[in-house]
């Protein structure tokens, strides 16, 4: 997991030009089902219009799912609550690619 942090945060750090991670980010945040909700705003970043496949693992589990998508200039992902880090590496090797 500690690889995955330091490579959003160099993600991040990439994107930060002085107006970007003022209207833009990435927010990270709990779900009630329980499990994670992940935003990346792609406005502003190479990513805009880069092609990316829906994922959708394990979908009807209840606790061991992951749903991430590209809709409306942001890139989303949701999981259950141990599959945080599925979801950010999905991004980041999208991202990377």
């Amino acid at each position: 997991m500690h690889q995955t942090l330091e490579r959003l945060q160099t993600w991040y750090l990439s994107q930060c030009d002085g107006d970007w991670e003022h209207g833009y980010g990435v927010s990270i945040r709990t779900l009630d089902n329980p499990g994670w909700a992940v935003k990346v705003a792609l406005e502003g970043t190479n990513l805009g219009s880069k092609a990316f496949d829906e994922v959708r693992d394990r979908y009807e589990s209840e606790n061991d799912w992951v749903i991430c998508r590209v809709i409306e200039g942001r890139f989303e992902g949701f999981c259950g609550p141990k599959r945080l880090a599925d979801v950010l590496e999905t991004f980041l090797d999208w991202a990377e690619g």
